[in-house]
C-alpha cells in the first residue's frame, strides 16, 4: 500500500444546528470562513497541461480526458501520474482496458516506474472506490469511466446508467476528500465524450487531446473548466518516449523558415494568453468541372465562403470557378476572426501566384463591407512578431486614431491591404 501523503479533509463542518433548527441550517456558514481548494493547486510537472487547467490540479476535483482512440490519452495520464509520485504525491491508476502488465509495459517507454506510483486492474467500481479511500491519493486516474461497472445496477459497463453511476460515485468520492480523480473518456464519432450528457456535467473539467493520430502535434483544449479559463491551449508533441511539452509553440507551428511561396500567410493568434504565430496555407486551382470545391482545415469553412465574396465584391478577385483549399500548418484550429486577413491574403496569394511579402505577418478582421478592423490585444501580437523575426504586423485600424508602433502597418480595407503584403 502506498504510503499516504496527502491528507483527506473531512465531510463534516464544525458549525451546530441551533435548537429547533432543521438539519440544513447545519451546512450554512458565512462565505468568508469557507476555504478556497484553488489555494493549493498542486503542479502537475507537465507545464502544458497546468495551463489549460488554470494552474495545476485542484484536491478534490474531477477531472474528464476525451479524445480520438490511439490520441494519447492513457500515456499523458500516465505520465502525470508519475511526474506526481516522483514529486512525492502518491498516484493511483486504475485500469480497466488493459492488464496491469500491459501499463507497466507502457511506463517503461514513457519513464513511469517510479515509487509512489501503484496499479489496480480491475472493472469493478466498488473495488476502485476501495482502493482510492484506502491509499487516499493525490491523484486517481480512471482509464476508462466506460469500462466500470457497479455490480448492483443492470446493463452492461458503458452503458448509459452505468456511466451516470460511476462518474456520480468517483465525484463523490473526490470531493469528499483531497484526491483528484482523473478519468478517461472514449468520444463518439462527432468527437463528444461517448455517454450520457450527465457525465460532463458531474465533473469540474473536460480536457479533450485533439490531433492526427499518425502526426506528432497534440493540442490540449478545455471544454469546460470551473477552476480556470476554456480558452488556453497546451502544445504537446508526441515522441517514441511519451508526450513532450513544447518549448517554443510559434516557431513548432511555423511550417519552416525558407522564404515565403504563394498560397502562404502568416497570422499572430492569441489562445488564451498565449500569442502564436500560424501559417495559413490556401490553395487556388482552376475547377475541372461541375461546382467548385471548398475545403478547410482547421479553419470553418463558412468563414472561407465570406471571405471568398468579399474578395470577389471588394478586391476584384472571383473565385467562383477555382476549387479553393485552406489549411492551418501544425494541426491548430484557429476560431478567432483576426486570422481572416490572413486567410484573404493566403488565397489571393496562390490566386495571383504573389507571395506574401517577407517579414510580413497579419491580424485583422474583414468585414463584410470590405473594411479592416484591428485585432484585440495587438501589442503582443506585434511583440510576438518580432520576437520571431518578422519586420512588420499589418492590422486594421482600431478605435478612434490608429495605434503609432513600429513596424505595425495599417490598413482600412482589404484592397489596400493586400497591395502592402503581396509582392509585386
Amino acid at each position: 500500500m502506498v504510503e499516504t501523503l496527502v491528507s483527506r479533509a473531512s465531510v463534516g463542518r464544525s458549525a451546530k444546528p441551533r435548537a429547533g433548527g432543521s438539519a440544513a441550517a447545519a451546512a450554512i456558514e458565512p462565505i468568508g470562513s469557507v476555504s478556497s481548494a484553488e489555494a493549493d493547486r498542486l503542479g502537475s510537472g507537465i507545464g502544458e497541461l497546468d495551463r489549460v487547467l488554470g494552474g495545476g490540479i485542484v484536491p478534490g476535483s474531477i477531472v474528464l480526458f476525451g479524445g480520438d482512440p490511439g490520441i494519447g490519452k492513457s500515456t499523458l495520464l500516465l505520465q502525470l501520474a508519475a511526474r506526481l509520485a516522483a514529486r512525492g504525491a502518491p498516484a493511483l491508476y486504475v485500469t480497466g482496458e488493459e492488464s496491469a502488465a500491459q501499463v507497466r509495459g507502457r511506463a517503461e517507454r514513457v519513464a513511469a516506474v517510479v515509487d509512489n506510483l501503484s496499479i489496480l486492474a480491475t472493472t469493478d467500481l466498488a473495488e476502485a472506490v476501495a482502493a482510492i479511500e484506502a491509499t487516499a491519493p493525490a491523484l486517481a486516474v480512471v482509464d476508462s469511466v466506460q469500462t466500470m461497472a457497479a455490480e448492483e445496477l443492470g446493463g452492461p459497463a458503458g452503458s448509459v446508467g452505468q456511466v451516470r453511476e460511476v462518474a456520480a460515485r468517483l465525484a463523490e468520492v473526490a470531493k469528499a476528500g483531497r484526491t483528484c480523480v482523473a478519468l478517461v473518456g472514449h468520444v463518439t464519432k462527432e468527437g463528444t465524450v461517448a455517454g450520457p450528457r450527465t457525465l460532463e456535467h458531474l465533473v469540474d473539467a473536460v480536457i479533450y487531446l485533439e490531433g492526427e493520430r499518425l502526426g506528432a502535434t497534440r493540442l490540449l483544449r478545455a471544454a469546460k473548466n470551473r477552476f480556470g479559463s476554456t480558452e488556453e491551449v497546451g502544445v504537446l508533441e508526441m515522441r517514441g518516449d511519451g508526450l513532450a511539452e513544447v518549448a517554443d509553440a510559434s516557431r513548432f507551428f511555423l511550417e519552416s523558415e525558407q522564404p515565403p511561396v504563394a498560397g502562404s500567410a502568416v497570422t499572430i493568434a492569441v489562445e488564451g494568453t498565449r500569442p502564436l504565430a500560424v501559417e495559413i496555407q490556401a490553395l487556388v486551382a482552376p475547377a475541372g468541372y461541375g461546382s467548385p470545391r471548398r475545403a478547410a482545415t482547421g479553419i470553418d469553412v463558412n468563414r472561407i465562403l465570406m471571405l471568398i465574396a468579399v474578395l470577389a465584391r471588394h478586391a476584384g478577385l472571383n473565385l467562383t470557378g477555382h476549387d479553393v483549399y485552406v489549411n492551418v500548418a501544425g494541426g491548430l484550429r484557429i476560431d478567432e476572426p483576426a486570422a481572416d486577413l490572413a486567410i484573404a491574403a493566403a488565397l489571393a496569394s496562390s490566386l495571383r501566384e504573389r507571395p506574401v511579402t517577407e517579414g510580413t505577418a497579419l491580424a485583422g478582421e474583414v468585414a463584410l463591407s470590405g473594411r479592416l478592423r484591428a485585432s484585440l490585444r495587438v501589442d503582443r501580437r506585434l511583440a510576438e512578431a518580432r520576437r520571431l523575426g518578422f519586420e512588420r504586423l499589418v492590422t486594421g485600424p482600431g478605435h478612434g486614431s490608429a495605434p503609432v508602433a513600429d513596424g505595425l502597418v495599417v490598413a482600412r480595407e482589404i484592397r489596400e491591404a493586400l497591395g502592402i503584403v503581396l509582392t509585386p
